[in-house]
C-alpha cells in the first residue's frame, strides 16, 4: 500500500510515494541541534560562498524529534555553483546518520526536485544566504513537510 503526499511547487503538483515501511520516516515532527553546530554550518557555507556546500548530519531520533549531535564532511564531495554532491558508495556504513544539510547561496530555502531526489536519511536541512541565524534555516522531512528547528544554547 502506498501513501500519496501532494506538494505544490511552482504551479505544478508533484506526488511523492512512500512505501508502508517508510512511514516511520515521515513521523519526525521536530529537529534539535546546538547553537555551536548551527554556527559551524553557517561558517562552512560562508567560506564556500558562492558555491554550495554539503554536510551529513549524525544524531539520533528520540520519540518524534531528531537530535543532531555531529557534522560529517562527506568524502570526496564536489562543491559547485548551483550544486553540491557526494558519492553514496564512498560513505562508511553508519546507522547514526540522520540526514544532510546543504546551502543555497541564492537565499531560497525551498527544496528543489533535485534536493528531494537526493534525500538521504530522515531530514533535509537547507541554509540560505546570508547564513546568520535561525531565520536562514529550513528543515524538511521525507514527505516535504517543513519541520521546526529547536536550537539549544549549550
Amino acid at each position: 500500500m502506498f501513501a500519496y503526499f501532494r506538494l505544490l511547487e511552482k504551479r505544478r503538483v508533484r506526488v511523492i510515494r512512500l512505501k508502508e515501511h517508510d512511514r516511520s520516516m515521515a513521523k519526525t515532527t521536530a529537529v534539535s541541534m546546538s547553537q555551536e553546530l548551527l554556527e559551524a554550518i553557517f561558517e562552512g557555507a560562508k567560506r564556500l560562498y558562492p558555491k554550495e556546500t554539503i554536510l551529513l548530519l549524525r544524531g539520533k531520533k528520540v520519540k518524534e524529534t531528531v537530535q543532531v549531535s555531529d557534522l560529517i564532511v562527506p568524502p570526496l564531495a564536489t562543491y559547485g555553483h548551483g550544486f553540491a554532491n557526494y558519492q553514496l558508495h564512498l560513505l562508511p556504513m553508519d546507522f547514526s546518520l540522520v540526514g544532510s544539510v546543504h546551502s543555497h547561496p541564492s537565499g531560497n530555502k525551498n527544496p528543489s526536485d533535485v534536493d528531494f531526489n537526493h534525500f538521504f536519511g530522515r531530514i533535509l536541512m537547507i541554509v540560505g544566504y546570508p547564513f546568520r541565524g535561525e531565520q536562514d534555516v529550513a528543515v524538511y522531512n521525507a514527505c516535504g513537510e517543513k519541520l521546526p528547528l529547536l536550537v539549544t544554547r549549550e
